[in-house]
């Protein structure tokens, strides 16, 4: 009896030992199984803490240092997290495995490589992706968007008498610029340069449209009920700029040096060249009863090159704006045209 009793006791033994074996080795994979998470969670944290910081250091709320000191605050608190996170999460594992209540998705986890370095902007593996702001920018871009009334000046005839209606005829221009402050220490003068989209359109009236005959291009009466005709033209320039106006500059305790031009006045004066691309002429029209909508696309003897002189005056973003093309709008003809526009223009930075 006695022998009998010491063999169970070594089976039940030897039956707690492979039990608790196995338990140890089911929960070490699950155990990484949760750091992973952990450090994932706490890293898409840290991650979105720093866009925050570069967001306000780029909007120039906060300096470098302060922006710096930040980011190593919120490192250390998620690396903290981390830690305490990993320790709860295990020890709550061990219980739960050691009552036989644990499974696999019974915590919630995340954890990152915990790495606090300056030398390659590393954070909890988390990279900053900024450099120290530089201490002057003299170049910075914006947009431009323009668009007003077109028409053309024809050699002894007043605008209101050209063929073209007044409140039909209009234009669109749209480019992006760069603006480079000319001078070393004051924001005064400006060269302003870029690429840019011109579109002229010309409503024509009483009931004409043009005919392309060999290199002649001629207004012609439409030979049927017109009720509109439309002729554009599209061109790729390089407009050029030189900007005055005053500025406001501002000194930043970490040394940088910013000039705005915020709600202050500026007048820019200029040009622009570049090439036309084939114009379109539209005709809407009445033939046995249906309306019809022609569309005609060929060059109309137009000049393969524009160029021509603009300015603007305005405050802040927005200015008057006028352009006029020193090139005539077709080639080889009895009498010039040269389209001037004029309108409204927005320089959004």
């Amino acid at each position: 009896m006695q022998n009998i009793t010491k063999h169970l006791v070594y089976l039940f033994l030897l039956l707690a030992v492979s039990q608790l074996k196995a338990q140890v080795m089911d929960s070490i994979p699950r155990i990484e199984s949760i750091k992973e998470t952990i450090t994932t969670e706490e890293r898409d944290a840290l991650k979105l803490e720093i866009e925050t910081i570069n967001d306000q250091l780029e909007e120039d709320e906060i300096t470098f240092e302060e922006a710096e000191q930040l980011k190593k605050e919120a490192a250390e608190k998620r690396a903290l997290n981390i830690e305490n996170r990993i320790a709860i999460a295990v020890n709550r594992l061990e219980f739960l495995t050691r009552n036989n209540q644990g499974s696999k998705d019974d915590i919630q986890k995340t954890v990152v490589s915990i790495k606090i370095g300056d030398s390659d902007r590393e954070i909890l593996g988390v990279r900053a992706n900024r450099k120290p702001p530089k201490k002057d920018i003299r170049t910075g871009n914006q947009m431009l968007f323009a668009m007003g009334f077109n028409n053309t000046i024809i050699d002894g005839v007043s605008l209101s008498d050209t063929p073209y209606k007044l409140g039909g005829s209009g234009f669109v221009e749209l480019g992006w610029l760069w603006k480079t402050r000319v001078l070393k220490d004051s924001n005064f003068l400006r060269f302003k340069y870029g690429l840019s989209v011109q579109w002229n359109k010309l409503d024509i009236k009483n009931d004409m449209y043009f005919v392309q005959d060999g290199n002649q291009t001629t207004l012609q009466s439409f030979d049927g009920d017109l009720k509109r005709a439309k002729f554009r033209t599209t061109s790729l320039v390089i407009p050029m700029h030189l900007e005055f106006g005053p500025w406001n500059k501002k000194d930043y305790k970490d040394g940088r040096v910013r000039y705005f031009n915020h709600n202050k006045f500026k007048v820019g004066l200029g040009g622009y060249f570049g090439v036309n691309g084939n114009a379109v002429q539209k005709l809407t029209y009445k033939e046995n009863g249906d309306r019809v909508k022609e569309k005609i696309k060929r060059n109309f003897n137009t000049n393969t090159f524009t160029y021509g002189l603009s300015g603007y005056i305005g405050v802040g973003d927005l200015s008057l704006y006028a352009k006029y093309d020193i090139a005539p709008l077709f080639k080889n003809q009895t009498f010039d045209q040269n389209n001037i526009s004029l309108g409204i223009r927005l320089d959004l930075d």
